[in-house]
């Protein structure tokens, strides 16, 4: 299957997927346009970090309808996408997908909390801690069970941070580094580089992207402050996630209506590759295959 990015309208009267193409230099070229059967919110910036989300062997994509409470199941083919199913959701809004650990970072208490999915898709718990820092946001898992949390110290200027927490087997969070600023404001979702040397966050309200170095004990150092920026200065980025293969890095800068893209250097340094058109102010989602 050739290399894309997929975003979801979020559309409330007929929500779709849109498709990329990715060239081997990074660049996009849209694919096609495909209705996931159900609606979105449409409101700009749905406040999610997993609304699009691709399997682990880049087969199948799971889109979420929070307008018509429905998750949506894609085929990935080599000349786009085909509906698979949809199912209903026993909830209201469901903005994520999620695995074998739910994690729910809750901005109105300041609390992480953690469900174990177990056998029967069931959620069981929770566990929850106090976050580091004040509005815990979105995360990254890494592959060994280290959780890394942005903070958004609820938009106050300069204030944004992040800090990681080792998730047991069990699904219970312990600290490993607390509130690591990044000097920026806003911030909002996080994506780990594949070797899960770094992590990278987007802060809406300057329109950067900060860099973390994930040391070997999973304890956070500031690498670069604005590693890269869609328009610096100005809000709008949001969703981001890095290629399959490690060598890209693309956020949706929903204020804009674009797409941009990076390539990851091995040293975490990020080097544009476009910017890319042809979506809604209510875009939201993003996997890279």
């Amino acid at each position: 299957m050739s290399p894309a990015v997929y975003v979801q309208t979020n559309d409330a009267t007929g929500n779709e997927v849109i498709a990329f193409s990715r060239t081997q230099d990074g660049a996009l070229a849209p694919l096609g346009r495909y209705s996931t059967g159900g609606r979105g919110t449409g409101s700009p910036h749905l406040a999610s970090a997993g609304s699009v989300v691709l399997s682990a062997d880049g087969r199948w994509l799971l889109v979420v309808n929070a307008g018509s409470d429905e998750l949506s199941l894609f085929a990935v083919q080599p000349d786009g996408l085909r509906l698979a199913d949809r199912a209903g959701s026993d909830g209201s809004k469901p903005t994520s997908v999620a695995g074998r650990v739910l994690i729910v970072t809750e901005r109105g208490t300041d609390t992480i909390s953690s469900y174990l999915i177990d056998e029967r898709g069931y959620a069981q718990g929770p566990a929850t801690v106090k976050s580091s820092g004040q509005t815990p946001y979105g995360f990254g898992l890494t592959a060994d069970g280290s959780l890394i949390v942005s903070e958004a110290f609820g938009g106050a200027a300069g204030a944004a941070a992040t800090s990681s927490y080792a998730v047991s087997g069990a699904g219970e969070l312990t600290m490993l580094s607390g509130s690591v600023g990044d000097t920026r404001s806003e911030v909002c979702w996080v994506a780990l580089t594949k070797d899960d040397r770094f992590a990278y966050v987007t802060n809406f309200g300057d329109g950067t992207v900060s860099c973390y170095e994930i040391t070997a004990d999973r304890s956070l150092r500031l690498h670069e402050p604005v590693a890269g920026s869609t328009r610096q200065g100005e809000k709008g980025i949001r969703d981001e996630a890095i290629s399959g293969d490690g060598r890209y890095l693309y956020a949706i800068d929903a204020d804009a209506q674009k797409l941009f893209g990076w390539a990851v250097g091995q040293g975490g340094q990020l080097t544009p590759v476009g910017e890319f058109g042809g979506v809604p102010g209510t875009v939201a989602g993003l996997a890279a295959s």
